[in-house]
Parts: C-alpha cells; sequence; structure tokens
C-alpha cells in the first residue's frame, strides 16, 4: 500500500471513486474540469493498493488573504468498501505533511450541510468549523 500522486492516466480508477461523493458529476464532466484545473497546480492524491484506488484527495495550493498561503482539500473520499478502516485519517495525516512541505499555513475544506459524519470525522481530526459557505447558481 502506498500514497501518491496520481497521473492523468489513472483518470477512470479516480473517476469510480470519486463518483461515490460527486454522484452528479458525469465522466466527461470531470474529466473536462480536471484539465480545466490543472493551471492551478490540482492535484490528485490515492491511497492505492497495487493498482486498486482506496481513498482519494483532490489538493491545491493556494493562497488569499483570509487563509494566507493553504491547502485546500477539494475532494476527498474512501472507497465505500473501505470505509471506516482509517484511510480516511491515513490521508489526512498524509495531507498534513503534505501542507507542511508546502510551507502551508492551514489545511481548509468545505463540507457540505447535509454531512454530519463528515463533520464529525473533520472534528475528531483536529479541524474547527469556521465559516460557512453560501452559493448563487447563475
Amino acid at each position: 500500500m502506498q500514497i501518491r500522486e496520481l497521473d492523468l492516466k489513472e483518470l477512470q480508477t479516480v473517476y469510480e471513486v470519486l463518483s461515490q461523493l460527486r454522484i452528479e458529476l458525469s465522466y466527461k464532466e470531470f474529466e473536462d474540469l480536471i484539465y480545466d484545473m490543472r493551471h492551478m497546480e490540482y492535484k490528485m492524491i490515492g491511497i492505492m493498493d497495487r493498482e486498486e484506488l482506496i481513498c482519494y484527495a483532490g489538493v491545491a495550493v493556494q493562497t488569499n488573504l483570509y487563509h494566507k498561503r493553504h491547502l485546500y482539500v477539494f475532494d476527498l473520499v474512501t472507497d465505500k468498501k473501505y470505509r471506516a478502516k482509517g484511510y480516511g485519517k491515513m490521508m489526512l495525516d498524509y495531507l498534513v505533511d503534505y501542507a507542511k512541505m508546502g510551507m502551508c499555513e492551514n489545511i481548509v475544506l468545505s463540507s457540505g450541510f447535509a454531512k454530519e459524519d463528515a463533520h464529525r470525522f473533520y472534528e475528531e481530526n483536529g479541524f474547527d468549523k469556521k465559516s460557512s459557505v453560501f452559493l448563487k447558481t447563475l
């Protein structure tokens, strides 16, 4: 088992796990968005057991005025076959080291309103709920 950066040749593997979280996202849309996000140094990180993706995180080091230099976690999902076995925590521990190596001050993420289990998981792993997200659909 290893944690490593995934490459564009592994998009189908990533999609199979990510679509468990982003159920509304078609493969074509996913592929287009991944290519669009490359300009922001979006990284796909996976916990792999041989060729099988167990846990996925999509991240990018970003800078803004309120979080300063930080690691933004766009997506974090464990394959449903492997949930509640410590892989999410293993990924978060890896991301802490990844953020420190990137000279980040924080790790930032957003989680949906109806995700009590996810919120509890993040809080148990040292995250504090700091704000609400507002969205206006155009």
